[in-house]
């Protein structure tokens, strides 16, 4: 007979790191796994096979790792602790949108459900944390939300920013765009493509920035065209 899973803030934690990975790929790597953990790659694989002992998550060789529904549901369990105080931090208390991950981080381990569900109405149910990524509902279910990362728009396409998907220096990332006034909500108009994986060149008002291709992944937009399909 399987022993039950101890669901402990290691094993939450790898929940989450798949779910997040899993917004650039179909299957996730156990070396991406583990980097984005900071361990070393063996302890990963020893966790993802007593994961998938207890059904969430499928293990395909050569290819990476898949959550299962049950195991995308405690993912988005945890996801959504995560975002609740992100918006929290951000709303209540006056953190910049690009400092609070860490802080999350912290939190969404530390609290009951009934905490969180008081959180939420505490903050009037938001959609959207601060880096404009969906919060998943109370039942674990993560909406859909429309947009196309900035990595797939042509030259002279345009477009709102939604969001800043999550990756392993969050923290980096988010005050690099910030420093820059790169955020959701700002409207951004791809100048120049380099050839050869160069960078993406775009322009917000009178400013124009060169950002790796990395980069661009992790910005999802809303294309112009969306606005004006919508408003026809």
């Amino acid at each position: 007979m399987t022993k039950e899973l101890f669901f402990g803030e290691s094993v939450e934690m790898y929940l989450k790191t798949i779910a997040e990975l899993a917004n650039l790929r179909e299957f996730v790597p156990i070396t991406s796994i583990a980097e984005r953990l900071g361990i070393a790659t063996v302890s990963a694989s020893e966790m993802i096979h007593r994961l998938q002992d207890h059904g969430l998550l499928n293990h395909t060789p050569y290819k990476g790792v898949q959550l299962t529904k049950r195991g995308a549901h405690k993912a988005n369990k945890v996801i959504r602790n995560h975002r609740l105080w992100e918006t929290f931090l951000v709303d209540k208390l006056g953190f910049g949108w690009e400092s609070v991950h860490e802080h999350a981080c912290r939190l969404e381990h530390a609290v009951s459900d009934e905490v969180v569900e008081a959180l939420d109405r505490f903050l009037e149910h938001p959609e959207t944390c601060p880096h404009g990524n969906p919060i998943p509902d109370a039942e674990g279910k993560m909406p859909r939300l429309p947009g196309k990362q900035l990595l797939h728009f042509d030259v002279g396409e345009s477009g709102v920013i939604l969001r800043i998907l999550p990756n392993e220096d969050y923290d980096i990332l988010c005050n690099y765009l910030a420093a820059r006034d790169i955020k959701p909500g700002e409207k951004l108009t791809v100048e120049e493509i380099a050839p050869f994986e160069g960078p993406i060149s775009i322009r917000l008002g009178e400013q124009v920035h060169a950002l790796g291709r990395n980069i661009a992944q992790q910005i999802v937009v809303r294309p112009e065209k969306e606005f004006v399909e919508a408003a026809a």
